[in-house]
């Protein structure tokens, strides 16, 4: 089987201060991803809010990331665009930068056919050699649906080594971990289905719980890929709550708002995101007091 990961990885968030990148903050957080042994950190994904950050910053984004994790842990950085000219030019430079790994995201807005899809995926990889590749699916976001069919051909394409899965949709996870068994992993992209994911033999996750509980995130996955399916399932349970509360907003907003009452960092976003009202400020701070004293 292909991969780039076995275990738990972060879809770190990007801390702003004043409008710039906090970067004391970012090396604080890549710090308590690495003292908590999480297998891989991606940055720019859709919670690093790539959306909002110029090329420049996101140019100094992944040669600070690669500067402090050295070979501690996988260095995945999220390059996707809906041009797939783009997509090409941001890989290039993730590749120059020293990333071990692409999380690509399927085109967005413009909605492409699955034969464009597929090419799209096609020259990307071609433009970066032997460089692994994560494509993400996240319908909800894109308006582009990876089927179980299409991944299956996705898999053909050497460097292609997994699929971060985001659709929320069952019967698709389980037709696609099937579908793909032995050929090429599959990730889960939604941490109330992370459990789910790894019963029916993912090869694990890219989270967003785990910027604040990166040590019981990593526990789940480890227990499952070592069979221990009984002792995951009561750790997963524990964080049932705090897994639904990372989503009462819209995705990077809650986990952002948890880390600021943490002291890990401000709560700055870019609009057009804004901060929680006040009501799902007081289900986020309720979910961390299970696991922390606030």
């Amino acid at each position: 089987m292909k991969y780039l990961f076995k275990g738990s990885a972060v879809a770190l968030i990007t801390p702003f201060k004043d409008g710039g990148i906090d970067y004391d903050s970012l090396g604080k957080l890549i710090d308590y991803q690495l003292e908590n042994k999480t297998d891989g950190i991606v940055v720019l994904g859709t919670t690093g809010e790539p959306a909002t950050t110029s090329d420049k910053d996101k140019k100094e984004i992944i040669s600070f990331a690669k500067n402090k994790i050295g070979n501690k842990a996988k260095l995945i950085v999220g390059t996707g665009a809906n041009s797939t000219r783009k997509a090409i030019e941001n890989s290039a430079l993730a590749k120059e930068l020293g990333a071990d790994g692409l999380l690509v995201v399927t085109p967005y807005y413009n909605k492409c056919n699955m034969s464009g899809l597929v090419e799209h995926y096609k020259l990307i990889a071609e433009s970066v050699g032997e460089l692994p590749i994560i494509a993400y699916n996240v319908p909800g976001r894109t308006g582009v649906n990876i089927t179980p069919d299409v991944a299956l051909e996705l898999s053909q394409i050497p460097n292609v080594v997994g699929i971060k899965e985001a659709s929320g949709n069952i019967s698709q996870i389980v037709a696609l971990t099937n579908a793909l068994k032995d050929k090429m992993a599959v990730y889960s992209g939604d941490d109330a289905l992370n459990y789910i994911f790894m019963t029916l033999g993912a090869q694990g996750c890219i989270s967003v719980t785990a910027n604040i509980l990166p040590k019981q995130v990593k526990s789940v996955v480890d227990l499952c890929l070592n069979s221990n399916y009984n002792d995951a399932l009561l750790v997963h349970e524990k964080l049932l709550d705090i897994n639904k509360t990372m989503f009462v907003d819209v995705n990077p907003i809650p986990v952002k708002y948890a880390c600021s009452l943490l002291k890990m960092c401000d709560s700055e976003i870019r609009l057009p995101l804004s901060m929680p009202n006040e009501e799902n400020k007081a289900k986020i701070k309720k979910s961390l007091q299970a696991f922390f004293n606030l």
